[in-house]
């Protein structure tokens, strides 16, 4: 029997297209300890900063490398082990399931499959798979498979950004699954849960069974998209339009609101339908929503989402599971739903 005597420390890093979130956790054992956090915000009005090209949305490795060097001087980060987010909107996810068959024969069948559910040929991405689900027969045990596929540039230009910022990169992760492990901790949820991810972006809506991904779905409705709906109803400077969104919300004493919720309604169209398609696949309801991403904190988005989808709906709080100082219980709780993804990663980085 070996006992280490040593924590384990490990960074979170999330590479968002509004900001760029890092997060270093320890652990000793079981328990995990906040050792520190920073975040560096990409202010739109700034051209010249960006960390993803564009439409494309491909990663400016030279640029976000400059930045987080910058970052871990300044915030004083002690270890370069990191594990860095993959963002959904460059990741592919789908599931499907096997016959049974032999342990020999499953990553032959999943690449086959692989072959009808990747939209670009194999040769040009990288492609993991989980099993997320077993079901005994007669003739053996069939599988509901996991599959996440990632284009090829994508990684190369995450490992050119690692290299350049001297990382010591213990693995990239999609953001999904950085999500799901803070939200959940070690509890198991009674019932499936809907995880809604509103990004500057993007939105991701997942269903999470057992601490496990069911499925994952990115549509387009996100931050950017609020603030840029109100630009042009008003007239007013992007700027502008941020600040309005963040002061009223969802309001309904201000016309901001009126403006929103046109596109809030149809979120909640779509996390209806996917929660819907779940419970019809898996015989299973969904019975709660958990809310992450920056824009989760919108004024009265928590209660709008619960009215109109009947729901349980509540916001992430995933530093409620480890240690840190108690002065620090507020702020956590404030931004706690956008540095989730951040945190997740460094708790998978304590394991490895």
């Amino acid at each position: 029997m070996s006992l280490s005597l040593f924590s384990k420390k490990c960074l979170g890093i999330d590479i968002g297209a509004a900001s760029i979130k890092v997060v270093e956790v320890s652990s000793f054992g079981k328990k995990k300890k906040l050792e520190n956090y920073a975040e560096f915000h990409l202010p739109p009005s700034i051209e010249s900063i960006k960390a993803f090209h564009g439409e494309s949305l491909v990663l400016v490795s030279d640029e976000v490398s400059e930045i987080l060097k910058v970052l871990f001087k300044k915030a004083k980060f002690k270890s370069k082990k990191s594990i860095i987010a993959l963002p959904d909107f460059s990741t592919f996810f789908t599931t499907f399931t096997l016959p049974p068959m032999s342990e020999k024969e499953i990553p032959q069948a999943i690449e086959f499959e692989a072959r009808h559910h990747i939209p670009i040929p194999l040769s040009e991405v990288a492609f993991d798979w989980q099993v997320i689900e077993k079901e005994k027969e007669l003739v053996g045990v069939k599988m509901k498979v996991l599959l996440v596929a990632v284009p090829n540039k994508v990684l190369h230009n995450y490992q050119r950004m690692a290299t350049l910022a001297q990382l010591e990169v213990a693995g990239l992760e999609a953001e999904v699954f950085g999500l799901v492990r803070a939200s959940f901790g070690e509890e198991k949820s009674p019932s499936p849960v809907c995880l809604v991810d509103i990004g500057w972006q993007s939105t991701t809506v997942s269903v999470v069974d057992e601490k496990g991904l069911q499925t994952s779905h990115s549509i387009d409705i996100s931050g950017v998209g609020l603030t840029d709906l109100l630009r042009k109803k008003l007239n007013i400077s992007f700027e502008k339009a941020e600040k309005l969104k963040k002061q009223y919300g969802l309001d309904p004493h201000n016309e901001v609101s009126k403006i929103l919720l046109p596109e809030i309604n149809s979120l909640c169209f779509e996390i209806e339908k996917i929660c819907q398609d779940f419970h019809q696949k898996e015989g299973k309801k969904v019975e709660k929503i958990l809310l992450a991403g920056g824009t989760a904190l919108l004024f009265g988005l928590k209660e709008y989402l619960k009215e109109r989808i009947k729901k349980e709906t509540e916001i992430v709080n995933p530093f409620q599971n480890i240690r840190y100082p108690s002065l620090l219980k507020e702020r956590l709780k404030e931004i706690g739903p956008s540095f989730a993804v951040a945190l997740g990663l460094a708790l998978r980085g304590t394991e490895i």
